[in-house]
């Protein structure tokens, strides 16, 4: 018999994700041949530009670490950075001294005769705190310097008075309290600068009588001088000085002094070589350059605990980095000494892992005996901190190669960003190339579907062929 199944079936217009009688869903044939397209090209560029920037992320760290390496070389790559000098006393209850840059060598006697003060006055008796001095206008000096104070019914007592100088607008030094004894208030003048000519002057200016109690000038018996205004006097080496300060910064070159108390029998005064803080220099150096050698390791070591590699592992520009800064390390330099001639022949030698140790008794011999070839071999024309600097300078600056580098690594990672882009715009016009050709393919076999509908119904009316009997 024959079969009731259509003769034409072209395609079934119930397919899976096919809308309005569509054959083809266009949209989800489209998405995943431009997936398949794009995503091979895509893992590249996501690939090439993961390894560039963790390339620029190990030339920045790089180089960060030679800036701050390059820092610890100021304090000792230049002579001048040697000239550290300190000023010691012999005598430090008596004085003490600092030195800086323009200090010289050199050992002093110092002889101090009396300290530099201020001058204080006590005033005569008042019958109380409270009681009224009168009202009217002061002029107060200090060497040649006045203020005025007005003194009213509302501060006409010794306590209103010393009030009133204390919160003077213009007061140059003048300290006034009151001082209450068996006899009565005392107006106490202070004087808190030193000197024989900051002498206290007080001046009764409105023209009466009424604070006359409290005027003072030289003579007058309304006050007794406590102490009086002095300049410090002493002699250095023979030579007398006087200053009208305790703090002396022109007796000896370079030199500050600070005068303390009389000295009761010979005292010195020593400006001599602080080897003390060359040898902490020395010592940041080397912490310094061990923090570098730590970037070196991490940058090109292979850590055989993660089993994994540096990511400048086998990298030119780092082993050329590092062979230049191991070769100033280990350089002979000429200094005059060919005892003190390499950080070797101070104390400081290389270990194992690469970084510095010092044997500090050895360098602290060395800057002992031959201070200027210590200097010498950090300092010097071709000396280890002069010649690490220079390295370093050349590396980082404008053209060097840690500058070139960077440059490279990120003109190549903006190469990149672009073929991404220019991917994303290739992927966007394949998709709409291929939406429209599937657009297309859809329509013809909607109508081909829709041709073998009106077929299969066609044949299916066609009147059924009997077939012969048989004999």
């Amino acid at each position: 018999m024959a079969s009731t199944n259509p003769v034409v079936s072209v395609a079934s217009n119930t397919s899976s994700g096919a809308a309005g009688g569509s054959v083809i869903d266009v949209s989800s044939l489209v998405s995943q041949l431009v997936s398949a397209t794009q995503a091979p090209q895509e893992a590249l560029i996501s690939s090439k530009t993961q390894a560039v920037t963790a390339q620029i992320s190990a030339v920045g760290t790089l180089k960060s670490a030679l800036s701050t390496f390059q820092s610890s070389l100021i304090t000792i790559n230049t002579p001048s950075a040697f000239n550290t000098l300190s000023a010691t006393s012999s005598d430090p209850t008596a004085f003490t001294a600092t030195a800086d840059s323009d200090a010289v060598l050199g050992n002093y006697t110092v002889d101090i005769a009396n300290l530099a003060q201020g001058q204080q006055l006590v005033s005569n008796a008042f019958t109380g705190s409270s009681a009224s001095v009168g009202t009217g206008s002061l002029q107060l000096t200090l060497g040649n310097t006045h203020f005025d104070v007005i003194i009213g019914s509302t501060n006409d007592t010794v306590a209103g008075v010393a009030a009133a100088i204390n919160g003077a607008s213009g007061n140059p030094g003048i300290e006034a309290s009151v001082v209450t004894g068996t006899d009565g208030a005392h107006l106490v003048l202070t004087s808190s600068l030193t000197g024989a000519t900051n002498t206290i002057q007080v001046a009764e200016t409105d023209g009466g009588t009424a604070l006359s109690q409290i005027t003072y000038s030289t003579g007058s018996t309304n006050y007794r001088q406590q102490t009086a205004a002095q300049d410090a006097a002493f002699t250095i080496s023979g030579v007398a000085f006087t200053s009208a300060s305790n703090t002396v910064t022109d007796a000896v070159s370079g030199v500050t002094l600070d005068l303390l108390a009389p000295t009761t029998s010979d005292t010195s005064l020593s400006v001599s070589t602080d080897t003390s803080t060359v040898e902490q220099n020395i010592n940041a150096f080397v912490t310094a350059y061990n923090t570098l050698q730590g970037a070196f390791s991490t940058l090109g070591n292979f850590n055989a605990t993660t089993n994994t590699a540096g990511p400048m592992t086998g990298d030119a520009l780092l082993s050329g980095v590092q062979n230049q800064v191991r070769s100033a390390l280990h350089s002979i330099v000429n200094t005059g000494s060919s005892t003190y001639n390499s950080l070797a022949s101070i104390g400081i030698t290389t270990s194992r892992d690469g970084t510095l140790s010092v044997n500090q008794a050895t360098l602290s011999a060395a800057l002992t005996s031959n201070f200027t070839a210590v200097s010498q071999l950090f300092s010097g024309a071709t000396g280890v901190a002069t010649s690490l600097n220079t390295q370093i300078t050349a590396a980082l600056t404008a053209g060097g190669s840690i500058d070139s580098r960077s440059k490279t690594l990120i003109q190549q990672e903006n190469a990149l960003t672009q073929q991404s882009g220019q991917l994303t715009k290739q992927m966007q016009d394949l998709t709409a190339s291929l939406t429209e050709q599937y657009a297309s393919l859809n329509t013809l076999l909607s109508s081909l579907q829709s041709t073998s509908s009106y077929l299969s119904q066609a044949f299916s009316n066609l009147p059924r062929v009997q077939g012969t009997p048989s004999a």
